[in-house]
């Protein structure tokens, strides 16, 4: 068969005859040939979804039904062609291409046979469609006279269109999301994509800017609910399901602190009085925990892997339900398809329409998995996100450019989020918001017991694995066995470990409970120097233990050590806990040289000398994070991230603040509208090679990277009394800051650079520092 003659509407109809004839009799030809027996018709089937039972087996069965969808297909498109117009005499020619296909196969055998007839009309429901498309961009174009408006623009304001554009013309087949969004080829629809999906490209001035139809139409602003207090966790419990030894882990905590937590409620709920609260949407996913990361933590629950990312996930969850939140909890790639809406197999396609979340909060293994498997468009969506990131994320190696320019480039970060939206477990980044995770709280009574059982001579090991106790750990070892009486709690299957020596009373793997008994015994818990920065120290000293960690000299860090080697963070490590040495410190916590034994056995006899009570800081109780949660949730909402502009501002914003260096917003000045608020401001400039982290930290503040938009301006400059011959606009993590030698002064052009870690021992930085309340070090006097 050929077809000659010119494509009107008459044309699509002997067109439609002529596919569906095709098809019909290869049908019938198959089922004849093969003595297979038409079934009867399900009620509501099209005409063509015809059920057959083949004497061929499942592979047969399988290709026929392939069969019979295609040519539903191909019908609906042939129905949409019949529409049409006019065309050119292009698609004439591929029509021809089509009739021809037909008599080309000669299929050698059986199963050859089908195959090749499924090929044939698969290729030709794809010829249909690029006929449908090519025609309706044509008849677009005469219609709406756009033809010249799809050249690509050059706008200063979307520097990447033209590179994307280039990335669509030669890969907009790679992924079927692309045709989804109505992708055909054209440059038209190029651009229509890049501008109204991906947003890399100006809007058309000839398009409709509604927002596209998009399966989140049904999500439109509510009107907004306050949250209530909860103290109920029996719908949190369930909504984390079970079927894994982590979440069973998680459950038993939550239970565990559930009256805790309902008495941290009540207080914080007398403390904020009658002050509204939005009830935020909510969505968590726990990436490390899904079978698509590889979930390496559930297998290790009881082994004595690390609980510390569970211990704080549970604790997160449970602030989140007890504030009043409406949560959705996602423990798989499916679930979480499911929550945002997204069908699945549409390969990477991008998110579009409003998010139906307020919030999004998840880690690194789900920062990936939502780019991989849904395609959430960052670019677009992403001030919702809020990322779990146990050892914090710094702006150099969160800038994916410039980490990439400048040597930053690791494993991990590399998002191009604001540094708040990192949220670390403990506060040793003040570029990220500190997240935490909550320790146990002791009442009156408690205490009074713990001190009259105190068994002054008894240690308890910090290290659950046996390789922790391998070698080097010998002779610090033996000093403390001569004083005291040394237990552990290491993990074994069958006999015991033999990296741990004889003398040490191992009690194996212990259930909370039963550990925390074993800490209110003991007078000293004692550190190998790893794990970094787990909870556990927290939960000795909140039982009256002395935590005894190491020193280190010189610092780990990503330079010298194969931990942090590949973690997005430069941060110099000293001691196996820097929180506990900097903000509990003696007597609670002692940080000595495990090499030199004369100064670790002083340590050794201080310690059964010293009487302590329990101690637990504010932010690591349940009210402490419920605060510190709730703060985050209410006045988090815009992050500059998602306003590219920095702010400039005239006149004499700053002055000096009495009996010190430092300067604060001008009284006389209007303050914008920001959280932290302005009045906990402090502007000094650090020394050369200090970063503001240490800047801040010697006069008693903290580095607040949100302020730094209010001080990277010439009037900080002028401020501070800094002589400048130059100032300059550039992107680089140690700006704004000045040369005093060169008189060169640079400012920052790039807001997501904004750095506290950054330093360099050639220029002296210009430092935001704020106040902080008691106890609650990511809270300012008055953030709450």
């Amino acid at each position: 068969f050929r077809l000659r003659f010119p494509l009107g509407k008459e044309t699509f109809q002997r067109c439609l005859i002529f596919v569906v004839g095709v098809g019909f009799f290869s049908l019938c030809f198959l089922m004849t040939s093969l003595g297979g027996q038409f079934s009867a018709k399900r009620l509501g089937d099209s005409p063509f979804t015809i059920r057959t039972e083949v004497l061929g087996g499942m592979e047969s069965r399988g290709v026929l039904r392939k069969i019979s969808d295609m040519l539903e297909v191909i019908l609906k498109r042939m129905d949409s062609l019949s529409k049409l117009d006019n065309s050119s005499s292009t698609d004439a020619r591929r029509l021809d291409e089509l009739s021809s296909a037909i008599n080309r196969f000669q299929p050698a055998g059986l199963v050859e046979r089908i195959q090749a007839i499924a090929q044939n009309v698969s290729n030709m429901a794809v010829r249909v469609e690029q006929i449908l498309q090519s025609s309706m961009v044509h008849t677009r174009v005469v219609r709406d006279g756009t033809s010249s408006q799809c050249d690509i623009p050059r706008d200063n304001r979307y520097p990447e269109c033209p590179g994307k554009v280039d990335w669509m013309r030669a890969r907009w087949t790679s992924d079927p999301c692309y045709a989804f969004y109505g992708v055909d080829g054209s440059d038209c629809s190029f651009l229509i994509y890049l501008s109204e999906v991906e947003w890399f490209c100006p809007p058309l001035p000839w398009r409709n800017h509604s927002s596209p139809p998009t399966q989140h139409s049904q999500y439109t602003k509510s009107p907004k609910r306050q949250a209530a207090f909860r103290t109920d966790l029996s719908m949190l419990l369930d909504q984390i399901g079970g079927g894994k030894e982590s979440l069973s882990f998680m459950k038993r905590r939550i239970r565990r602190l559930t009256q805790q937590w309902a008495t941290a409620a009540s207080r914080l709920e007398a403390k904020l009085g009658q002050r509204w609260r939005d009830q935020k949407k909510i969505l968590i996913h726990v990436g490390f925990l899904t079978e698509e990361s590889g979930d390496v933590f559930s297998p290790k629950v009881l082994k004595g892997g690390p609980l510390g990312e569970m211990v704080q996930w549970a604790d997160i969850l449970t602030a989140l339900h007890v504030l009043g939140h409406n949560l959705k909890i996602s423990m798989s790639v499916k679930d979480l398809q499911g929550f945002l809406g997204v069908p699945p197999g549409r390969g990477s396609c991008p998110l579009t329409g409003p998010l139906p979340f307020d919030l999004i909060y998840t880690d690194y293994h789900g920062l990936q998995q939502m780019k991989q498997h849904m395609g959430l468009s960052l670019k677009k969506h992403k001030c919702h996100i809020r990322v779990i990131d146990t050892f914090g994320t710094e702006p150099a190696y969160n800038h994916e450019e410039y980490a990439t320019l400048h040597g930053y480039r690791t494993n991990w970060g590399y998002w191009n989020l604001n540094s708040r939206q990192y949220m670390t477990m403990f506060p040793h980044t003040p570029d990220n918001s500190f997240m935490g995770f909550v320790s146990e709280e002791l009442n009156a009574t408690e205490k009074r017991s713990i001190q009259q059982n105190k068994v002054n001579n008894m240690a308890v090991v910090y290290g659950k694995e046996a390789s922790m106790w391998k070698q080097g750990k010998e002779s610090f070892l033996e000093i403390l066995h001569r004083y005291m009486e040394v237990h552990g709690t290491v993990y074994y299957e069958t006999q015991r470990p033999p990296e741990v020596p004889a003398y040490v009373k191992n009690h194996g793997l212990l259930p909370q409970h039963e550990l925390q008994q074993l800490l209110r015994k003991a007078k000293l818990f004692i550190g190998f120097g790893f794990p970094y920065e787990g909870p556990a120290p927290l939960e000795a000293v909140a039982n009256g233990c002395i935590f005894l960690q190491p020193k280190f000299q010189p610092p780990h860090s990503s330079l010298n050590h194969e931990f942090f080697r590949g973690k997005p963070t430069s941060r110099e490590v000293f001691s196996q806990h820097p929180y506990a040495e900097q903000y509990i410190g003696r007597p609670h916590v002692m940080t000595v040289d495990y090499n030199n034994s004369l100064e670790f056995e002083s340590a050794i006899k201080e310690i059964m000398r010293s009487k302590v009570q329990p101690y637990l800081p504010y932010e690591y109780t349940c009210e402490g994070m419920l605060e510190r949660v709730h703060a985050y949730i209410q006045n988090q909402v815009t992050i500059p991230s998602c306003d590219s502009n920095l702010l400039t501002t005239t006149g004499p914003l700053f002055v000096p603040l009495q009996n010190s260096t430092a300067l604060v917003w001008a009284s006389d000045v209007r303050a914008p509208t920001a959280w932290p608020p302005l009045s906990s401001l402090r502007l000094l400039a650090s020394q050369e090679g200090q970063s503001c982290v240490e800047a801040c930290g010697l006069t008693g503040f903290i580095c607040e990277p949100a302020h730094f938009r209010f001080i990277n301006n010439k009037e900080a400059l002028r401020g501070l009394e800094v002589q400048c011959e130059v100032v300059d606009s550039e992107i680089n993590h140690i700006l704004p800051a000045f040369s005093v030698m060169r008189r060169e002064c640079g400012l920052q052009r790039d807001p997501l650079l904004f750095s506290c870690a950054g330093h360099s021992p050639k220029y002296r930085r210009l430092c935001p520092c704020r106040d902080f309340r008691r106890g609650q070090v990511a809270l300012c006097r008055d953030c709450l």
